[in-house]
């Protein structure tokens, strides 16, 4: 199955010129050239190697600077991908200490200076970081300290605890996790798909059924709400006051990308399940009907007139990193995903500059030159898309039973507030440490800022 993805990729480099005086994608050499230069610009925008500077975090949240926490979880998870993508090991050792410094006192990501901002999605994207590092084995931190796939199950046992799931539109997670923060009131899609994509790869991962029955029951409430609707439009999301019937209708692309990643795993899962397949097959058109006009990434709610947030400028890299895992997991769809992807990328790089001030990448690709629109969001979308293009040579997403060396922890989390709930019990197939002891912080803090507004 692997071959084949390289076949596909490898034919597809053979088609691509080189695009920029900078910069080029003729060849995985040259790939790879370009994303060691890609990597060291998106590097200069993060401080928090630098003496009297937070580890883990942009700089921010505003006012102290443009970058909210969540963005930070995923500025590492673009890092580790361009590691095990490339085999450069240049930044390993600050991804490592920046993951593990803001894992926070119950090591659930939900350090208490980020109580007054902390989403259930802030948390997911951190979450779904630590499962990245489990599945593509980055280095394990030192034994006494927690690990990559207890990490990610904690956040997934915090947000799977009954607590969290309130009768209110039905079910389904709420935005924020503190009630005292703005946009409590309100469910989303990106909460939500961030909880069903983390449980659709622990499935995978530690083979416990458990997981995957959360991510059924999460896609089936989404659904049932309306924020996907029978095309795969993915809408925002609503407030719990009408019960949820005033679907905001904004469409951004990493919602889909969420769910697209999740829904390839529950096919993986399922041994390829028709139910999967179809649901990820009309995901993939409805993405690239929406999101990828000409096959080239575009953020349809905000990019034509740049009214896009900071968050939103960073939407297009995740996509694409996605994407192209999915042809590993589920690899029929290689042909149908991958010239999308080459030809977006190939867009995507003719928007940097390749000067040296390391900020460089514009954003709206489309329009063919350098739109002066920089910031780490722009950089970081065309280092994915950039380094995606070695999919075809980069080893399948581990397992537990397939090479996976990260330890997992079926008390992940405990700690964090008394709650329990009963879920299965774990089973053999958990022998990494995978387990479902769920718990919950509801930290009450003052504040009332919230943060990636999407639309509200």
């Amino acid at each position: 199955m692997a071959s084949f993805v390289s076949r596909a990729a490898s034919a597809l480099l053979l088609s691509v010129p080189l695009v920029s005086a900078a910069y080029s994608i003729a060849s995985d050499d040259d790939i790879k050239a370009t994303t060691r230069t890609l990597a060291a610009d998106l590097m200069t925008y993060y401080k928090g190697n630098q003496s009297g500077q937070t580890p883990g975090i942009l700089p921010g949240p505003p006012p102290a600077g443009d970058y909210y926490w969540w963005e930070g979880g995923a500025l590492w998870g673009t890092m580790i991908d361009y590691w095990h993508l490339t085999g450069d090991s240049t930044y390993n050792d600050v991804v490592t200490q920046a993951l593990l410094w803001q894992v926070g006192p119950n090591q659930d990501y939900m350090p208490p200076n980020v109580t007054a901002s902390l989403g259930n999605d802030d948390q997911g994207f951190w979450g779904m970081t630590a499962m990245l590092a489990a599945e593509e084995n980055f280095p394990d931190p030192p034994k006494d300290q927690p690990q990559w796939l207890a990490l990610a199950q904690a956040v997934f046992n915090t947000q799977a605890d009954p607590g969290r799931h309130d009768d209110t539109c039905g079910g389904g997670l709420r935005w924020q996790i503190p009630f005292s923060n703005n946009g409590y009131n309100y469910k989303n899609s990106i909460a939500n798909g961030c909880f069903f994509n983390l449980g659709a790869r622990l499935a995978r991962y530690t083979n416990n059924e458990t997981y995957a029955n959360w991510a059924e029951t999460t896609w089936n409430w989404v659904r049932s709400v309306g924020f996907m609707d029978d095309e795969y439009n993915i809408y925002d999301g609503a407030h719990i006051e009408t019960n949820c019937t005033d679907i905001n209708k904004a469409q951004f692309s990493y919602n889909n990308g969420v769910y697209l990643l999740g829904a390839a795993y529950m096919y993986n899962y399922t041994n390829g399940n028709e139910t999967w397949k179809e649901r990820l097959d009309g995901l993939i058109d409805g993405t690239f009907r929406v999101f990828f006009p000409n096959d080239i990434a575009f953020e349809v709610a905000c990019e034509e007139h740049m009214t896009c947030t900071t968050d939103m400028l960073s939407f297009k890299g995740y996509v694409h990193r996605w994407m192209s895992t999915i042809t590993q997991i589920a690899p029929y769809t290689a042909d149908k995903i991958l010239p999308v992807l080459k030809t977006s990328a190939t867009a995507g790089i003719q928007q940097c500059t390749g000067g040296d001030n390391g900020r460089t990448c514009g954003f709206g690709w489309a329009s063919g030159t350098f739109d002066g629109s920089v910031g780490a969001g722009q950089t970081m979308n065309v280092l994915g898309a950039i380094s995606s293009l070695l999919i075809g040579e980069s080893k399948v997403p581990v397992t537990n039973t397939t090479g996976g060396t990260s330890g997992g922890n079926y008390n992940a989390g405990q700690d964090s507030d008394s709650f329990t709930n009963s879920l299965t019990p774990i089973t053999q197939g958990d022998r990494a440490g995978a387990g479902i002891l769920t718990v919950l912080i509801l930290a009450s803090a003052a504040g009332t800022f919230g943060w990636m507004s999407l639309g509200m």
